[in-house]
């Protein structure tokens, strides 16, 4: 990747996961709603490919780790929504 794409793809990244946070801090978006949980999942994917790609192994892990996280979130949801219970959130 250039440099130029690099950037982009941090900043996308980046305002996906705050926007995310923000609105759950503003109480406008659930932790556990869909709004919250696909913006982190999508940032935290495309900051850790980002960090794969630059060889930067502790923002792989810290980004990784948070694209897993939002992920199970995700899937909870769906299997709850699936079974018939209420997601919280």
């Amino acid at each position: 990747m250039t440099g130029l794409v690099e950037q982009a793809v941090q900043l996308v990244g980046a305002v996906l996961i705050l926007a995310a946070f923000a609105g759950a801090q503003a109480g406008r978006l659930g932790w556990r709603s869909a709004g919250y949980l696909l913006p982190n999942l999508l940032g935290s994917a495309a900051l850790a490919l980002d960090a794969m790609h630059g060889r930067q192994w502790g923002f792989l892990l810290l980004e990784g780790a948070w694209a897993l996280v939002s992920l199970a979130g995700i899937l909870s949801a769906l299997l709850a929504a699936r079974t018939g219970r209420a997601a919280a959130g």
